[in-house]
């Protein structure tokens, strides 16, 4: 499980700390944990992601990707206090995702040298044009200012407040309280694995290939059975606790801001302008 603390350094200021237990946690929450702009009301962060996320594909503009691209880095890197790297690592496996997915929308096959640039490929030509590469880089600048919003709100708003805006949301009370267990449950699997992938890996079970494919699917298995009496002694324990279907939690009380709002405002506004200027 993913801990976060403080310690002080010799300047006398205060820093925050990231660290692991056992060696395992979730990357995205320990970062809004420790995120600057955590203080912010969760409705507001969740509602301007939507916001965004929704102009970004209405509009299907590229300056209005490239100003929420910017706009989400400069809140999640210089306001909420994350480093590049991290920021970067982050967003990598999407951006895998995007290229791979767009790329397919530039390249095409033929048997004929046709198209702006071809390639011969033995028996086959892959080719592609000005317009295909063009529709493809919009493409991708659309979809990455989609997620770089949504990583805006994942980065600095816990798991756990964004659950509490969708119940504000009147989300259905089934799904909430699936998405609350298996949040939590996550981390009591990940300290599970943990024990069992560093007890295997003392006795040596990943000395080689073969070893290391025999232990996996030992640690697989095991991890079934002892998910299953875990999930019967958790929900035993609720049972206990006069649990009735509904998780109710404390919850921190965080004001908007008024220049938060009017900021976002300006900010929607001007995304407006950009597209009448540039459609």
């Amino acid at each position: 499980m993913a801990v976060v603390g403080q310690y002080h350094s010799q300047d006398g200021k205060h820093h925050h700390k990231i660290g692991h237990k056992h060696g395992e946690g979730v990357v995205i929450d320990m970062h809004a944990y420790a995120s600057k702009i955590r203080g912010w009301n969760p409705t507001f962060k969740v509602s301007l992601a939507m916001v965004l996320l929704i102009l970004c594909i209405a509009l299907n503009n590229p300056c209005v990707s490239v100003a929420v691209l910017i706009a989400m880095a400069y809140l999640t890197m210089v306001k909420g206090g994350l480093s590049v790297n991290e920021y970067l690592s982050v967003l990598m496996i999407p951006i895998t995702f995007i290229l791979l997915g767009t790329l397919a929308i530039a390249i095409e096959f033929s048997f004929d040298p046709i198209g702006q640039f071809n390639l011969h490929c033995g028996f086959f030509y892959i080719y592609t044009s000005q317009e295909k590469l063009k529709e493809m880089i919009f493409l991708i600048l659309k979809v990455f200012a989609a997620v770089s919003a949504l990583q805006m709100m994942t980065l600095s708003t816990p798991s756990s407040e964004i659950i509490s805006v969708m119940r504000k949301a009147h989300v259905p009370k089934l799904i909430i309280e699936l998405m609350n267990i298996i949040y939590r449950y996550i981390f009591i699997l990940l300290d599970v694995y943990s024990k069992m992938k560093n007890s295997a890996d003392s006795r040596q079970g990943y000395c080689d290939f073969k070893t290391s494919c025999y232990t996996f699917g030992g640690i697989a298995g095991n991890m079934l059975i002892i998910s299953l009496k875990k999930a019967n002694a958790y929900y035993d324990a609720m049972e206990a606790r006069c649990y009735d279907g509904e998780m109710i939690f404390l919850e921190e009380e965080k004001k908007i801001e008024i220049n938060q709002i009017i900021m976002a405002v300006i900010f929607v506004a001007v995304l407006f302008l950009l597209w009448g200027l540039t459609k």
